[in-house]
């Protein structure tokens, strides 16, 4: 599952993710994934599991990291696997939901950006860390840019529409980021626990790669509920926020400051 809420049922033409406007910012986007792996204790692999997979760079990083294992990506998007096929067609690729997911046999479950959009992701991660075999791993990685301008600018622009009615679950869609605490006590009884926060700085080309960045992923509860008028109008006010909020470079770009969230749990 990447980003993958249910979609309200008037906004088909959003509902399913987009995988080349996820790409846009592949690169920005990969490398999260990139400093997850690079924690991730070594050691071979036999079956390793790539959690909301979305267009398959992070799928990417496992493959090569681990050519004799056995990897599956899993997401509940059907754009981006189809994009994940095409890009890896050695790679099994399946539809699914990390919720209900479970395969005892892989001893690595990688998610990159991912359990932010999975109800009670800290009970998740728990079942998903009790099933690894000893010394199996769990690396996750997940925004934790809620406080954020970019998010407090969206939820605060939902509130202020004459359609704000329809956004009222939009902010929920979205699960709360915990501290450091209440992941080391869901996973520490049974693992080894690594946990870092780290925030990156993108350089972007203005206020309009911004709201790119975030309408492919972050701003899609927001977006999914409304008609292609009140879309138009949402977007609108919500770039001339962000253009306030983030002010530009000498050069006429800007910079998006990006808090992330990492743990690595590994299976005693």
């Amino acid at each position: 599952m990447h980003a993958h809420e249910t979609a309200p049922a008037a906004s088909t033409a959003l509902a399913d993710w987009r995988a080349d406007a996820y790409r846009r910012f592949e690169r920005e986007r990969t490398r999260p994934a990139t400093d997850l792996l690079a924690r991730v204790p070594p050691g071979a692999r036999q079956r390793i599991v790539d959690l909301g997979c979305g267009p398959g760079n992070s799928t990417a990083l496992l493959a090569e990291r681990y050519p004799e294992a056995a990897v599956i990506g899993l997401d509940s998007s059907p754009d981006m696997l189809v994009a994940a096929r095409e890009r890896l067609p050695q790679i099994e690729f399946r539809l699914g939901d990390i919720s209900e997911w479970s395969d005892p046999a892989a001893d690595l479950v990688f998610a990159n950006a991912a359990f932010h959009w999975v109800p009670d992701h800290i009970g998740v991660m728990r079942r998903l860390a009790e099933a690894l075999p000893p010394g199996g791993c769990l690396g996750v990685q997940m925004p934790d840019n809620q406080d954020e301008p970019s998010h407090v600018l969206m939820r605060e622009v939902a509130t202020a529409l004459r359609f704000h009615n329809k956004l009222a679950g939009a902010a929920r869609a979205r699960q709360s980021i915990g501290d450091f605490a209440g992941y080391d006590a869901a996973l520490s009884p049974i693992c080894d626990v690594d946990l870092w926060r780290t925030t990156y700085v993108h350089r972007l080309a203005g206020p309009d790669a911004i709201v790119a960045w975030v309408e492919s992923a972050g701003l899609r509860p927001f977006l999914n509920p409304l008609d292609a008028d009140e879309r138009a109008l949402f977007l609108q006010l919500y770039r001339a926020e962000i253009a306030r909020a983030y002010p530009p470079s000498a050069d006429g770009g800007a910079l998006l400051p990006f808090p992330r969230l990492f743990i690595v749990a590994t299976r005693r």
